[in-house]
Formats: C-alpha cells, sequence, structure tokens
C-alpha cells in the first residue's frame, strides 16, 4: 500500500494537495469586496489547506524551482494572510466578553485591518487559479456553499450550569499579575504611542521592530494566559469573579494581536521585503507587492497592531497592579540606613529597582510619613528627613518579596563602601546589573 502511494506521479499528487486550496480560491474569487462577512471557519478552512499544499511543495523542491516558485510563494501568502484573519476575526467576536472599556475606537480598526486581509485574499484568489491552470493544475469543478461558512456567533448559549474551578492561592495570581507588569515594562522600551509615516516605518522594520522580537513577546504572554487558565480559573470567562478575568481579558486581547503581528511581520519580512538578487525571488516580490499593498500591510502592523499592543498593555498595567496589591503577602522590615552617605542616588535607586521587579507596593517609613519606594525621587526625598534628624534605622513595609531583597541589600550596605564606591551585589540580586 505505501509503495502504491509513493508510485503516485508529482502531477497527480499536486492535484490532490492543491484541490481543497483551489476550491477555497474559487469560492473566495466569486467576492469583488470585503463587504462579504468571511468567518473564523472560511479562514480556517484556507489555513489547513494552503498549509498542506506549501508543505507539500517544500518538500519536492518547489524553493528551488523557477516553474513552482510562485505558486509556493502564493501558498505561503494565503497562509499568513487567513491567519492574521482568523486572529482578528476571533478578537471582534470575542471582544464583547473581555468586558474591556473604551474599546470603540480598536473595533473600528480591527474592521479596517479584517478588510485589508480579506481584501488581499480576494485579490490574490483569481491569480492563483491562473497560475494553477499554467501549471495544468485541474481546478475544481464543484464550489463551496456559503452556508457552509457560518459565523461562530450565535444568540443562544449553552446552560451555565458548571461553576468556575477556581484555584484562588494568591502567590499564583501575585505571580501571573507580577509577569504581566514585567511584559508591559519591557514593551514599553518600542513605544507605539502615535501614528508613524510610511518613512518612519521603513526605518522601524526590520531593524527595531522585526518577527523574531514579536514571537518573543507573543510566547511570553501565550505562556502567562496558560498559566491562569490552568492554575487560577480553569472554567469559561462569562461568570463570576470579574476582576480576574478582566486581567485575563488584557492579555488575551495582546496574544491575538500578537498573533496578527507576526504573521504580518513574517509576510513582509520573508515576501516583500527587498533581499537577494536572483531574478525570481523579485519576480515573485513584485507580483506580491502590486497585489497586496507593503504600505498598507505595514500601516497595519505597526499603527494598528503594536500600537494597540501598547495600548491594552498600559491600560492593563493599573488593573495588575490593583489585583497584585490586593494578594500580596504584606510585612515590614527594621534596617539600616546606608552608612556614611544615607539614600543618595545609588542606594536608593537600587532599592526602587527591587519593588519595581516585583510590582506590588513598598513604602518607606520614616516617623509619621511614608514614602513610595518604587521611586527614587521619594527615597531622596526620605533621604532628606533621615539626614536631618540623624536617623540610623528605618522601616520598610510592604510586599514581603520586595522585602527579603532588601534586606539582603542593606546587609551590603546597599551596594557600596562607606566612602559611596559600588561593590559587587550578592547573586540573589543578579537582576539589578
Amino acid at each position: 500500500m505505501n509503495q502504491f502511494v509513493r508510485n503516485i506521479p508529482f502531477a497527480e499528487k499536486v492535484r490532490i494537495y492543491s484541490y481543497d486550496y483551489l476550491k477555497t480560491c474559487k469560492y473566495l474569487s466569486r467576492f469583488d469586496n470585503t463587504r462579504n462577512s468571511f468567518t473564523q471557519k472560511f479562514f480556517s478552512q484556507l489555513i489547513a489547506s494552503s498549509q498542506l499544499l506549501e508543505d507539500f511543495l517544500d518538500f519536492h523542491g518547489a524553493k528551488n524551482n523557477q516553474n513552482w516558485y510562485i505558486y509556493r510563494e502564493y501558498a505561503a501568502s494565503v497562509r499568513h494572510l487567513s491567519l492574521g484573519g482568523y486572529s482578528q476575526k476571533h478578537i471582534l467576536n470575542r471582544i464583547p466578553f473581555y468586558d474591556l472599556p473604551n474599546t470603540e475606537d480598536f473595533i473600528k480598526q480591527g474592521g479596517i485591518t479584517l478588510d485589508f486581509l480579506t481584501g488581499s485574499l480576494i485579490k490574490l484568489a483569481p491569480v492563483i487559479l491562473k497560475e494553477a491552470e499554467r501549471l495544468q493544475i485541474p481546478i475544481p469543478e464543484e464550489d463551496w456553499d456559503q452556508n457552509y461558512f457560518p459565523t461562530v456567533v450565535t444568540n443562544e448559549m449553552l446552560e451555565f450550569d458548571i461553576d468556575d474551578d477556581t484555584d484562588q492561592e494568591k502567590s499564583k495570581i501575585v505571580k501571573i499579575a507580577s509577569e504581566f507588569l514585567t511584559i508591559a515594562g519591557n514593551f514599553d522600551q518600542l513605544g507605539f504611542y502615535e501614528p508613524y509615516d510610511l518613512q518612519g516605518m521603513l526605518e522601524m522594520v526590520p531593524k527595531k521592530v522585526n518577527e523574531v522580537e514579536i514571537r518573543r513577546f507573543e510566547m511570553l504572554v501565550h505562556n502567562l494566559q496558560s498559566s491562569f487558565d490552568t492554575y487560577v480559573i480553569q472554567g469559561g470567562y462569562r461568570f463570576g469573579h470579574r476582576k480576574l478575568k478582566q486581567l485575563r481579558s488584557y492579555f488575551s486581547v495582546v496574544f491575538h494581536i500578537l498573533q496578527i503581528v507576526g504573521r504580518l511581520l513574517h509576510f513582509y519580512e520573508r515576501h516583500l521585503l527587498e533581499r537577494g538578487h536572483k531574478r525570481i525571488h523579485q519576480k515573485a516580490r513584485n507580483h506580491l507587492s502590486e497585489l497586496i499593498d507593503p504600505a498598507t500591510l505595514l500601516d497595519r502592523t505597526i499603527n494598528y497592531g503594536l500600537y494597540y499592543v501598547c495600548h491594552f498593555l498600559t491600560d492593563g498595567k493599573e488593573f495588575a497592579s490593583e489585583i497584585l496589591n490586593e494578594n500580596i503577602a504584606r510585612s515590614s522590615i527594621d534596617v539600616p540606613v546606608p552608612v556614611k552617605l544615607g539614600f543618595h542616588s545609588r542606594p536608593s535607586l537600587l532599592v526602587a529597582k527591587i519593588v519595581q521587579y516585583y510590582g506590588g507596593q513598598v513604602e518607606l517609613c520614616v516617623g509619621d510619613n511614608r514614602f513610595d519606594a518604587s521611586s527614587v525621587l521619594d527615597i531622596q526625598w526620605a533621604g532628606g528627613q533621615i539626614h536631618k534628624e540623624n536617623i540610623t534605622r528605618v522601616i520598610f513595609e510592604g510586599d514581603t518579596r520586595a522585602l527579603k531583597d532588601i534586606e539582603i541589600l542593606a546587609d551590603v550596605n546597599y551596594g557600596e563602601d562607606t566612602m559611596g564606591k559600588g561593590i559587587p551585589l550578592p547573586k540573589e540580586l543578579n537582576y539589578l546589573r
């Protein structure tokens, strides 16, 4: 049997592996605008059929064959655009359940992005069918019925008769909220707070923003969502535990936007960006650039995708901090003031970095006054009072995790000798370096 399957000629195999893909392209070529609401089921059909064909062509060396190269490039293009479309459609379907504030503009921009993705696929479909004819691959006579691609959205909901299976162990909630704050802080370095013009986007991609970097963030957020679903709430997300579920909504919507951004960056870097000088590669790039406008693709990637990743991470930070401080273990420590020079810039910075690293609230208590220990400026204000009143010991109150490390720091005179010169920190504080 296996020998028989292996002996099927390439032409017959490519017909078999192209069948569902071309059938779906044929269905897609019916439409001349994006007013048709393409569904997640439709996108999933395109994803599965294009990936199967792309893998088949790669196995047979299409990347190194001038006759088959462009057909293979079209399959890869359809796959990545469909993956982006699936994620965008999922966001628009789920946004009513996310319970996030002020999403009107996000929904509008998401609709524009979905129109771009579906419009690009509509433009590709007849070109793909024409290329298949050139390669003498039979176009299926059958066509999909539109009823085969219903939406997942429905007015009927199943009865809610299983309560949330919730583990309210606070340490797990604290860990997830802390990790969200860390991811948000790291993403802040990319800084997407206003629209970029084309020149700005071209300078940014791929030098500063690229698929590899975005995939890294996508993995971190996906791990966060997985931890939440495993250790915090294992049930659905429509009822009860509203605050925790809102927190999940923040990193869930960010995860799905990053999926879109990753696919679009891959498509741009791999299929549209000028690289290499082989004639067949340039021909494929030129074909695809005529069908899928690179400037619009970058606009949707940066001015929609990364802008809203930054927006939801920033909005979610305040929410995560609130949940974190409701669940952290609190205590207090009594530690010495830095010898000789007090809380000048270096000790203040190290203490603030510890508090920021864990994300929980910590206060420096001096007499009746309380200072925010995550703020270098606040600690230095406290230092002025400490020096003036000749105080030698102070109390820190708040997040037990941070207090433990502040105590370690205090044991080495806050990382400096009595002359104010820096000294090596203990290995427990390596993250401060």
